[in-house]
């Protein structure tokens, strides 16, 4: 799940953070960069327990209001599609989820309110009207009806951006990224699966895994060659006026090229310009693009930059 986009950000922003702290401690470093990929896969299920959590206060909101002293009709009878969701249910049992929950201590009990916030902005939505509204009464109906919430009221409210942000350091650049992986975990799920619906894990194989590493140690180990080759591409800027963070681009995509063989350049070059783009000056991307190529060129010629 952890995906090589995120993990090419995670290996930048800890070399940065390397660069701006006082402590070289490179294998102290490594742990944080582990951290932070761990961090991250930690989002991927309080996500996955929001929805649980959500459809567990609409539970309790609709109890206390059976329990009033003078319950309405409407009271007494509510509707319960919700409550009964049927995806829902299947993912508040889920082994898995319940599992790492229950290890990483990740829980939405302390949030109640904001939880319930969310709620009744789903409860006021077009998209809640029209689930109720809906005649075809079916597992793939609950499904999708929370997929669509997730996409359309979860995903880039900016109100729930500055909360993941307030509760995790860790979590600033990864939100986007891992709410993809939620909506593809909601469309996988399968009725029959039951609670031994399998999510999706850490690392899609084990050499994703050692890409972090690997990429990490050798920009940090290979900085003096790296950076000097950059000096010699830059032309008329001065390495003191460039920005700080277009270095460890640089520097990093460098060290991918030349560590990487499976990776095809052109991948490797998309992926740090478009990083650059988020993570840096607005024309970064253009000066990095143009003193890439011009190394990609350099390599080629020195016969270093061999790839599959």
């Amino acid at each position: 799940m952890i995906n090589r986009i995120l993990i090419r950000i995670k290996v930048l922003q800890i070399i940065y953070s390397c660069y701006q702290s006082e402590n070289k401690d490179f294998t102290v470093a490594e742990k944080e960069l582990l951290l932070s990929i761990h961090k991250s896969y930690d989002l991927y299920f309080y996500l996955l327990l929001l929805i649980v959590e959500i459809t567990r206060q609409q539970e309790l909101i609709l109890d206390a209001h059976k329990n009033k002293y003078l319950p309405t009709e409407e009271e007494l009878h509510p509707n319960t599609r919700l409550v009964d969701n049927r995806f829902a249910v299947q993912l508040a049992k889920n082994e898995a989820l319940l599992k790492y929950a229950s290890q990483q201590a990740l829980s939405w009990t302390d949030d109640k309110a904001f939880v319930r916030k969310l709620l009744e902005q789903i409860l006021v939505s077009d998209l809640y009207k029209a689930y109720l509204e809906n005649e075809n009464d079916s597992y793939e109906t609950d499904r999708e009806f929370w997929r669509a919430i997730f996409k359309n009221i979860i995903c880039g409210n900016d109100e729930m951006d500055e909360f993941l942000q307030d509760k995790s350091i860790y979590w600033n650049d990864d939100i986007s990224i891992i709410e993809t992986f939620v909506l593809k975990t909601i469309k996988q799920f399968d009725e029959k699966a039951d609670s031994k619906q399998k999510l999706l894990p850490m690392y899609k194989d084990m050499e994703d895994q050692s890409f972090a590493i690997k990429l990490f140690k050798n920009a940090l180990e290979n900085k003096t060659a790296y950076r000097e080759r950059i000096d010699k591409h830059v032309k008329n800027w001065e390495s003191e006026r460039i920005a700080n963070m277009d270095l460890i681009i640089m520097q990093v995509a460098i060290a991918e090229l030349l560590t990487f063989p499976g990776i095809p350049i052109s991948v490797t070059l998309n992926e740090y310009i478009d990083i650059a783009k988020y993570y840096s000056t607005p024309k970064s991307s253009i000066f990095i693009n143009g003193i890439l190529d011009s190394i990609v060129g350099e390599l080629k010629n020195e016969k270093l930059l061999l790839k599959n």
